[in-house]
């Protein structure tokens, strides 16, 4: 029942009104009913622009398990973006290091995943457009309105179609291991939204059946549609298979599992979610390298011909 209504409006000539500047005849999409309305309007979940930053050590909210991307460039203070905020607001247009950067966060996927915002010579800013395509989050940027694909940051509708945001090299850990590796570092501040800011919205998620809004194929080798992975690049690791070896070396990278890190999608609370771990990746001189840790679903359906890197 829920598809109905979004179904109903799978076509650009009912989208033009909202967004008058979206060139549709420039489209990656082969069937409009791919897309879905989520829930919310253009802009209901309010992208954040230029944040505030306060010191690991002045902040009071955030609580030691709680999940938060980590954003380390060089010549630039370590910055720590909390998922108690990023779940509400799902996009977060910043600069550091002098790279304008869009941290992202689908919690339908629970693909975390940070952009450089410069293409073709300009520095574009994201909203959320409301609209889901394989339950994934599809942004827009503000310039042209392009529709943009998060999981894959690719644009899908409009002037730069086909265009690909560049991925920068951050991670998801706990607040604590943040705060013990960079105790001078930098956390994003509490926005200035009417927002439960810590509670979870999407109790209960990331063990349910079936994801939100998904019509696609599921995983296959019987990995459950909302078992994490780690996927690099075209290829994918089972959460499980990682966290019971603690580290596995494969295709030229080493990934490392360490307890710790609550799921921001169990529980009412945020901090009280069961514990999934933190995940790095780095190719063989030691660099991190740019990956996530999404549900297998999504994966899937983004990347039907990936390689899954299942028990030999």
């Amino acid at each position: 029942m829920l598809l109905l209504p979004s179904l109903a409006w799978a076509d650009p000539s009912a989208w033009r009104l909202e967004w008058p500047r979206t060139d549709f005849s420039k489209s990656t999409i082969d069937d409009w009913a791919e897309i879905l309305s989520g829930g919310p309007p253009k802009d209901g979940i309010p992208a954040l622009d230029d944040p505030f930053f306060v010191r690991v050590g002045d902040d009071r909210h955030i609580k030691g398990r709680e999940p938060v991307i980590t954003v380390e460039v060089e010549g630039a203070e370590p910055r720590a973006y909390p998922l108690r905020y990023l779940t509400w607001h799902e996009i977060v247009n910043d600069v550091v290091g002098g790279i304008p950067v869009a941290v992202t966060f689908c919690p339908l996927c629970n693909s975390g995943i940070t952009f450089d915002r410069r293409v073709q010579g300009q520095v574009l800013s994201f909203g959320v457009s409301g609209k889901l395509r394989n339950s994934d989050m599809v942004m827009y940027d503000r310039e042209t309105e392009t529709w943009w694909q998060q999981a894959v940051g690719t644009g899908i509708v409009g002037a730069l179609v086909g265009e690909e945001l560049k991925t920068l090299p951050t991670w998801m850990e706990s607040w604590a291991e943040f705060k013990a590796r960079n105790p001078d570092g930098l956390v994003m501040a509490e926005p200035g939204f009417n927002r439960d800011y810590g509670r979870n919205p999407y109790r209960g998620y990331d063990t349910a059946a079936r994801p939100f809004l998904y019509n696609g194929e599921m995983p296959p080798h019987g990995i459950a549609p909302l078992a994490r992975v780690v996927r690099v690049g075209d290829r994918a690791w089972p959460l499980a298979r990682l966290s019971e070896r603690g580290s596995i070396t494969e295709a030229g990278v080493t990934l490392d599992w360490k307890a710790g890190q609550a799921s921001a999608l169990d529980t009412g609370r945020i901090h009280r979610g069961r514990d999934v771990g933190s995940v790095r990746v780095r190719d063989a001189s030691g660099q991190d390298l740019a990956h996530d840790v999404m549900f297998a679903f999504a994966y899937h359906a983004f990347w039907p011909k990936g390689a899954w890197m299942l028990d030999p």
